[in-house]
């Protein structure tokens, strides 16, 4: 385990977990169950695949808080300017003491604190009226009311500065936003199983001359997973967070999964969507044969399984009014097909633009994942649709 030694001549160790991308977290360790030393503790660990995990017992050997000074000489050893700093549990309180001191070496703050009911001491109105001087975002988040991954996302989120967070009835959504302010609105709504973070450089290209907002729908990245999946609740919060943000009439561009939802909410809603630009969705004509019941993976996944079954049973039997509905899309649409590469029926899709009063069908060879195998012709098959 690794050392350092602060002014006080006391040499003291620190955990070290984790090989997450950027700056490390420094997280202050404060279960008074077990104040040991510096260990992850177990809701925690989760983290520790989108950061590098710095930890320090808030106390001594002998069980007393630590001074303020020793947090200082941590990061001095770290050889950070500044320290995104984690504080759980009793490991708050020092948190606090040392963003007080030195609000300057703050970059960020989260506390991690104790349950309803728990001891006023650990209050964020307490915490607020100490820091004072801190200008640094601060985050609360109460231990027992999030299972350890949903904590994890949450952390997650309100690290990463390109991370914001929207509620659409009650469930907190993560979504992405580059571009320049006042730029017109562009929407991208990833796959099944994917976040926002797929559209990577295509994302960069359309914000030289958009605001492009990447969501994450419930289940996936860092949104919330509050199980209740299908096509439909898709369409209906895509359609909540165009309205939360004030997007209307938006172009969305959107992906299989994503792309199902978009194409209902534009029949269901058309003020909403200005432009439509669907790559390789599903074309609601029953399966045959229909999926089977999928099997679970083993070990964690990046988005709750519970959209897999959920999906496979809509596509096998969809609601006979979404194909219908077709007809009822006002938007300009582009259908974008994959080519014989993908999964997706190409005649399917033809059929779908076909449906679509006013709509083009393009074909890139790609595959399945047009915007990730060929950016450069994906982008210029939406560009050339008019959203450049």
């Amino acid at each position: 385990m690794p050392t350092f030694t602060p002014h006080d001549g006391v040499t003291r160790a620190y955990g070290v977990r984790g090989d997450g991308p950027g700056r490390p977290l420094v997280c202050l360790i404060g279960d008074p169950d077990d104040p040991s030393g510096p260990n992850v503790p177990e809701e925690l660990t989760p983290l520790a695949g989108q950061r590098t995990l710095v930890t320090l017992s808030a106390r001594d050997a002998d069980g007393r808080p630590l001074p303020a000074d020793v947090v200082e000489a941590l990061r001095v050893h770290l050889g950070q300017d500044r320290i995104d700093l984690l504080g759980h549990l009793a490991g708050g309180e020092l948190a606090v003491r040392y963003a007080a001191v030195h609000p300057d070496r703050v970059r960020s703050l989260v506390l991690v604190t104790p349950g309803p009911g728990a001891d006023p001491a650990h209050s964020p109105e307490r915490a607020r009226r100490a820091l004072g001087a801190l200008t640094a975002p601060v985050a609360f988040l109460e231990r027992g009311t999030e299972d350890a991954v949903a904590l994890a996302r949450a952390v997650a989120a309100f690290l990463d500065p390109a991370v914001r967070t929207v509620a659409v009835d009650g469930v907190r959504l993560a979504y992405r936003v580059a571009g320049p302010e006042g730029g017109r609105p562009l929407v991208l709504v990833h796959g099944r199983g994917e976040s926002s973070t797929t559209w990577g450089p295509v994302m960069g290209e359309l914000a030289a001359d958009h605001r492009v907002y990447a969501v994450d729908l419930r289940g996936h990245g860092l949104s919330d997973r509050p199980g209740g999946y299908g096509f439909d609740v898709f369409r209906d919060e895509l359609g909540g967070f165009l309205k939360a943000l004030g997007l209307a009439g938006a172009t969305v561009v959107a992906h299989s999964m994503g792309a199902g939802a978009a194409c209902l909410l534009a029949q269901r809603e058309p003020a909403l969507v200005g432009r439509l630009v669907l790559e390789e969705p599903p074309s609601f004509v029953p399966l045959d044969p229909p999926r089977p019941v999928p099997r679970r993976p083993d070990g964690r996944l990046a988005f709750d399984w519970g959209i897999v079954p959920a999906t496979d049973a809509q596509l096998n039997a969809p609601d006979p009014a979404w194909r219908a509905g077709l007809r009822a899309i006002t938007a300009p649409t582009l259908v974008l097909a994959g080519g014989p590469a993908s999964h997706v029926p190409q005649d399917q899709l033809a059929g779908l633009a076909e449906a679509v009063p006013d709509a083009r069908l393009v074909t890139i060879e790609a595959g399945h994942l047009v915007h990730e195998t060929r950016p450069a012709a994906f982008l210029a098959a939406i560009r050339e649709f008019g959203t450049g």
